[in-house]
């Protein structure tokens, strides 16, 4: 793993597993985006030589850092891991983002900024979000919007939360959101991770802002969903709608809380 950075600033966090391709391609478009941000690359053994590709490129780059694991242990775990990294070397802001392509780096800046202000009513997590008005999908099938827009619906509904998109993964976090959370307590994976995040945050007293994006179709490798990862996120979804529920009345814990929506 390579490693040297301390101090304030702002980390990207992303995770791969045989992104070859596409990692070269995302992280110019994210430098050329946001040149003061760092890179950690979080891989999962890649067959395809995406961690030594990494490594590589953060042997020219001191911008970017390598995480290297032992197998496909997931994405929930690789973004913790990532986050526990963050905060170990002191940056005050930590994002998740997909290797594909599909989150556009360019609003990186944007969000960062907003959970970078000063003040009360600072989020302490931006979303990128593609259901928000201005928010788009590109190259996706009808079924998968139907899927992820019901997801989200369900979601809203069981959990009582006034987000629309609860389930994307492009998101920028204040240390101070994490830290307020046990990391170490988090297995979820794939969309349940993302609502397991985000439930942390406001119950830890945080705030959420979603900023409208244009999501894109992956256009090199393979898609990473399955239909193990929609099963796990609506059981859990349900088991914690349930528990919450059960928890309000008894008055073991406050309301539905208000978020904040760009």
């Amino acid at each position: 793993m390579t490693s040297s950075h301390t101090g304030a600033g702002a980390l990207v966090v992303v995770p791969t597993y045989n992104e070859s391709e596409n990692l070269p391609l995302i992280l110019g478009r994210l430098f050329a985006a946001a040149p003061a941000i760092d890179v950690l690359v979080v891989d999962d053994g890649s067959p395809d030589g995406t961690g030594e590709l990494a490594e590589s490129m953060a042997a020219t780059d001191p911008r970017i850092h390598v995480m290297h694991r032992t197998g496909k242990l997931g994405l929930g775990s690789a973004y913790v891991m990532g986050f526990g990294w963050g905060l170990e070397r002191g940056y005050d802001v930590v994002v998740e983002m997909d290797a594909d392509g599909s989150h556009p780096p360019e609003k990186l800046p944007e969000m960062i900024a907003l959970v970078s202000a000063s003040g009360p009513a600072a989020p302490s997590l931006a979303i990128g979000s593609r259901w928000v008005p201005g928010g788009s999908v590109v190259n996706w099938p009808v079924s998968r919007q139907i899927l992820s827009r019901g997801g989200n619906l369900y979601a809203r509904l069981a959990l009582g939360l006034q987000l629309k998109d609860v389930t994307a993964g492009f998101r920028a976090y204040t240390r101070q959101a994490l830290e307020a959370m046990d990391l170490t307590g988090i297995d979820s994976k794939g969309y349940c991770f993302q609502v397991d995040m985000t439930l942390r945050v406001l119950d830890g007293g945080g705030t959420v802002v979603e900023v409208p994006i244009e999501f894109r179709e992956r256009e090199l490798g393979e898609s990473k969903m399955s239909q193990a990862i929609v099963v796990e996120a609506m059981l859990r979804v349900t088991k914690w709608g349930v528990q919450r529920r059960v928890q309000t009345l008894l008055g073991h814990r406050p309301g539905p809380r208000w978020v904040v929506e760009d």
